[in-house]
């Protein structure tokens, strides 16, 4: 039915209906010339119908988006621009999609859809494949609709109404049949899908057409399937018979192109294109290592520090080296921020600033990490040795050693061995000189047993060899007030390393010496660990552990002798014979 001014009503333009005035100044016309005529018409988003059914479109003043579409061709949009009382022309001729569709086949029937649109797999213009007169019958002309064997959803659009809409399987070398809009009636055999190898997308003729959907295809990969973290691939795509193509975490993409991509994490890119003919999809990994390769090194690892008073006679340099691969950030405690590779130059101090030996670790840790949560951690420690000395003169003290199992008692100095007290002669002779200057002055006796026997035998062995140095002290006019005593039983023995660095340090031994010694180490350990350490409270300066390797009485100091054995219980008795 036309209005009274002779236009159709909106309705059949597949425009909503609204309740105005209407008059011809109102609308302007738009004059439609498409090739091919079959093609098909959508206005602003609506299916209206074959473009040979409109030469001109009566439409509101304004913007105005009009899509031709014929599958076989590529679709255009145009964007037309309507004014009140006045003719714009649209001319579009669609240009064909070369090639063919290969087999394997299946087909659709539409009854009574007439010539309203029938989309597949969407329901935009992009998934147009054909009007419903294009697919009504299977008699001598054809009118069919052909498609890959799968499951397509199917809708039928009539202006702003979906009359249908529904899914259907379409097996191969199979025909089905759908009642619009009453949905799928029956499936046949269709054994001319079984002849078919290759047909056109678009054919139409005298009271025939066949429209052949092809399945879409999709490729993509990655320039490089392995990157570091911070560095970029290049994913290359392409997608045929596909109006919507999405990769993940990309989003919707072009049918081909190439982007660049940065990923954080290992990633598998899909690919998945949409179309008519159903989904393809491919997809490309790209691994990403996240891994830091992560070095700190200190050369040398220790450095020797003197200082005597105010002045500094010894102050060693170190350097810093690092590296770190595959890492964007990097740092380094006490340094702060560095790049992945260098070397830095260090001049180390002690915190200690009071007199007495200096024996510290500083330790210096890189921390790297990466976006990819990456990241690692290395650290460096460096050892400062040496003294901080008073500018006054020191004493001359040496450590005192005993035998295994001695001395037995604390009460008398019959005890100690002629080198033993030779030793404690010396420095109660200097320190009852030192106590002169520094009356408050104290010496610090702390005796060490080597490591057999029990815990507690030790202690208490360890605790005899410090009281019988004070002992002898004090019988050599050294006030009882300015002595201490510590016991440390096996708890604090010196290393192998440590006693092998003693002896290096030791001036009273020839080279032929030190290599005899450094035979019987295991034995000379043990008798490094059977001491009384000497410690001068103001300065902290400490007896020299020189072992007398020349004194008369060695052999008795070196022996290993009986020993109580690890872990076994003294009884009374046997403490008593060890005693005796």
């Amino acid at each position: 039915m036309k209005s009274p001014l002779g236009l159709l009503p909106l309705a059949a333009l597949g425009f909503s209906v609204v309740t105005i005035p209407f008059c011809l100044a109102q609308n302007g016309k738009v004059a439609v010339h498409i090739t091919p005529k079959q093609a098909y018409l959508f206005v602003d988003g609506q299916a209206i119908s074959e473009a040979s059914k409109h030469h001109s479109l009566s439409l509101s003043p304004g913007e105005h988006k009009i899509q031709v579409a014929n599958y076989g061709y590529t679709p255009e949009t145009r964007t037309v621009t309507v004014t009140a009382g006045k003719v714009t022309d649209l001319d579009v001729s669609l240009q064909p999609v070369s090639g063919t569709v290969s087999s394997p086949f299946g087909a659709m029937t539409i009854e009574h859809a007439d010539r309203d649109a029938v989309l597949l797999n969407g329901k935009s213009p992009e998934f147009f494949v054909g009007h419903g007169d294009e697919f009504n019958n299977d008699f001598w002309w054809k009118q069919e609709l052909v498609v890959p064997p799968g499951t397509f959803q199917v809708t039928v659009l009539h202006a702003d109404k979906e009359v249908w809409s529904g899914s259907v399987n379409v097996p191969a070398n199979k025909r089905v049949v759908i009642d619009i809009p009453k949905g799928v009636r029956k499936t046949v055999d269709w054994p001319r899908g079984e002849k078919l190898t290759s047909i056109p997308r678009f054919t139409v003729g005298t009271a025939s057409a066949t429209v052949a959907v092809a399945k879409p295809t999709a490729q993509l990969s990655a320039a490089m399937a392995q990157v570091n973290c911070g560095d970029a691939t290049q994913l290359k795509w392409s997608a045929t018979d596909a109006p919507r193509v999405e990769i993940s975490t990309l989003g919707s993409v072009s049918p081909s192109g190439d982007q660049s991509v940065q990923p954080k994490q290992t990633t598998t890119y899909e690919l998945t294109a949409f179309g008519p003919g159903g989904t393809a999809a491919s997809s490309a990994s790209v691994n990403v290592n996240s891994a830091i390769q992560a070095n700190l090194q200190l050369s040398p690892d220790e450095v020797h520090y003197k200082r005597i008073g105010d002045k500094v006679v010894q102050d060693d340099n170190t350097a810093l080296n690092w590296s770190a691969a595959n890492a964007s950030n990097i740092s380094i405690e006490g340094v702060g921020t560095v790049d992945a590779r260098g070397s830095r130059a260090l001049q180390p101090t002690p915190k200690k600033t009071d007199p007495g030996p200096v024996d510290e670790t500083v330790s210096y840790t890189l921390s790297a990490s990466n976006g990819c949560g990456g990241s690692e951690t290395r650290t460096a420690t460096l050892h400062i040795v040496g003294s901080i000395e008073q500018p006054e003169t020191q004493l001359t003290m040496r450590s005192v050693y005993f035998p295994t199992n001695r001395p037995r008692s604390a009460k008398s100095n019959a005890a100690l061995l002629a080198s033993e007290r030779d030793s404690l002669d010396a420095i109660a002779l200097a320190f009852k000189t030192y106590l002169q200057a520094k009356p408050d002055a104290k010496l610090v006796l702390s005796g060490h047993a080597d490591k057999r026997g029990p815990v507690s035998y030790n202690q208490a062995l360890s605790e005899r060899r410090a009281q019988l140095a004070k002992r002898f002290l004090v019988e050599q006019g050294i006030p009882e007030a300015n002595l201490e005593t510590h016991a440390y039983g096996k708890g604090q023995n010196l290393t192998t390393d440590q006693v092998k660095q003693l002896l290096q340090q030791n001036p009273n031994l020839s080279a032929e010496e030190r290599e005899k010694v450094l035979a019987r180490m295991q034995t000379i350990v043990l008798a490094n660990n059977r001491r009384v350490d000497i410690t001068l409270t103001t300065t902290g300066q400490e007896s020299a552990r020189l072992y007398p390797f020349n004194a008369t009485d060695y052999k008795a100091l070196v022996d290993r002798g009986p020993a109580i054995e690890e872990g076994k219980v003294v009884t009374a008795a046997e403490k008593e014979k060890v005693q005796k």
